[in-house]
């Protein structure tokens, strides 16, 4: 009986030819030679080695140990592309020249795929905004008289994006409980998460000239998860008057995996009613697509899930994002990436962060290795995530793995 080949693949599989997400792996025969990938159900395709072997044009784009390249290469590159990358994986005559160029995913190292330029994290969740002005302004109104005119964010640190699998070591700075007399210096001791999701610049931007809201396919490639770790205790002594710092740069978490957004076609969905009118520049009442994607995250914690965040529950799209991160003129770079901020429901069981599910430390979670009001040293956490694909399909999202290591 013949073997199976690895691209019959079952039937619902996530990482079916509708999904093809981009990464970069090494192998243990050549572990210093990176190389472009797609998966494709649990294997990993050599882009770069089919490229070459069905004589693509692309081929020397593809044979690049980074995304970057194709990043830069803009949207009409990456439409056919991936068009041809669907037809390698399901046209049966390039199953000889196809299969030799897989590589089980348990056989392969992944590495960040692509060189971060600049990262910007937003707070576009209404629920999470609303839940982290409860717990810290019991007393006053839940949102900042800003939040509904424009979408929040701070500029994070580039260098510190790691990928999925990557330890996290517990970060140390300044902390001050409202009680104690002084600020105190040690580990963090209310090291949190945040359930995210990454969007991808490729092609960049003019110094100068903002980018419209119909501008975000021809400059965002794709999508990832992304854990934007968190020292809670840092981060509220440091913040005030010009917001995150130390207590978010230490690490970012990220999917080994890039989504492109053609693949997420079916996952569009409108994004909440807002009550308030917009400025032109974030109005996206016109709009012939929508702007928001049907995602749905997963948080687990040692293996049990603590959280189903929904993403189609995001106040600010990633359009509105990117047009106000450029509205003054800022440029992009192919490589920046900017995170969603923090992913919640309206849901108890839907809130993306520690700080949410446990109201500071007050409601700690019931886990099988004992109650956490945040994370301690040993914990692993891993966000995964599906959206509706094409035909009642799927697609899957890669995993994003993070275990906490002790300070040093």
């Amino acid at each position: 009986m013949p073997e199976q080949s690895p691209l019959d693949l079952t039937e619902g599989d996530p990482f079916g030819p509708h999904n093809l997400p981009y990464g970069v792996f090494t192998t243990a025969d050549e572990p210093g030679r990176r190389r472009l990938g797609v998966r494709i159900g649990d294997h990993v395709l050599d882009a770069g080695a089919a490229a070459h072997a069905l004589g693509s044009p692309y081929a020397a784009l593809l044979a690049q140990p980074s995304l970057n390249p194709l990043l830069a290469a803009g949207r009409t590159a990456w439409r056919d592309v991936r068009r041809a990358l669907t037809a390698w994986v399901t046209v049966p005559a390039h199953r000889p020249d196809i299969e030799p160029l897989l590589r089980p995913l348990g056989e392969v190292t992944l590495h960040l795929p692509y060189e971060v330029a600049d990262y910007v994290d937003f707070y576009a969740s209404e629920h999470h905004a609303t839940n982290v002005g409860r717990i810290f302004r019991p007393d006053g109104d839940a949102l900042t008289p800003n939040w509904k005119h424009l979408p929040i964010g701070y500029h994070g640190r580039s260098g510190t994006v790691v990928v999925s699998g990557t330890d996290i070591t517990r970060p140390a700075g300044q902390r001050k409980a409202p009680a104690d007399p002084a600020p105190v210096f040690g580990p963090s001791v209310k090291l949190d998460i945040e359930a995210e999701v990454g969007f991808l610049v490729g092609t960049p931007s003019e110094l100068g000239r903002p980018v419209p809201l119909a501008s975000f396919r021809d400059h965002v490639f794709g999508l990832t998860l992304l854990n934007d770790w968190s020292a809670r205790d840092i981060q509220a002594w440091e913040y005030v008057p010009l917001g995150p710092f130390l207590g978010k740069s230490f690490a970012t978490s990220v999917s080994a995996w890039v989504t492109p957004l053609e693949a997420l076609d079916a996952a569009r969905v409108a994004p909440p009613a807002r009550d308030l009118p917009l400025l032109p520049y974030l109005d996206d009442g016109s709009d012939e697509e929508p702007g928001g994607f049907d995602l749905h995250i997963t948080v687990r914690i040692n293996g049990e899930t603590v959280s189903e965040p929904p993403f189609s529950t995001m106040y600010w799209t990633a359009a509105q994002q990117l047009a106000h991160m450029t509205v003054n003129g800022a440029s992009l770079r192919t490589g920046d990436l900017y995170g969603s901020g923090t992913v919640s429901g309206p849901e108890v069981h839907q809130r993306g962060s520690l700080l949410e599910l446990t109201w500071n430390g007050q409601e700690p979670l019931e886990l099988s290795t004992g109650k956490r009001t945040f994370l301690e040293d040993g914990d692993e956490v891993t966000l995964t995530a599906w959206a509706p694909g094409p035909d009642g399909t799927k697609v899957g999202l890669g995993e994003v793995t993070g275990r906490i290591t002790p300070a040093r």
